[in-house]
């Protein structure tokens, strides 16, 4: 397979033939460490850049980032509750008593594969 360059994208053209290379990699992840997941990686990044470029999205506060990923994945409290170590902490951050600590986050971006950066708001600390 004769693969060009990954560049900058520019154009909606561009981001759709990124795209057609992009998903062919689902069906086969490539191996870590080798050349292909490495054309993988970048070209996730160069999509990333360019969406978020054409079409960025305002940032929410880390509570409605959460309910919004419970939602559109079908998770329950007690997903929370099993990532976080408690029920009642759980509890606590869906009724907006208590905010995330630094720990939960990490944990929460781990697990449920969000960015960090959607986690921490702009509201101080409780």
């Amino acid at each position: 397979m004769n693969l060009n360059p990954i560049r900058v994208i520019h154009n909606d053209d561009e981001l759709a033939m990124a795209l057609a290379e992009y998903e062919t990699y689902f069906d086969a992840n490539p191996e870590p460490g080798t050349a292909a997941a490495d054309r993988f990686e970048l070209l996730g990044l160069v999509i990333a850049a360019y969406e978020d470029q054409r079409w960025p999205v305002a940032s929410s506060e880390p509570l409605e980032v959460i309910m919004m990923v419970m939602e559109a994945r079908g998770y329950t409290q007690s997903d929370l509750a099993s990532v976080l170590g408690s029920r009642s902490r759980a509890s606590e951050i869906l009724s907006g008593r208590r905010g995330l600590s630094l720990d939960q986050v990490r944990n929460l971006a781990r697990h449920w594969r969000l960015p960090v950066a959607s986690l921490i708001g702009t509201a101080k600390a409780a």
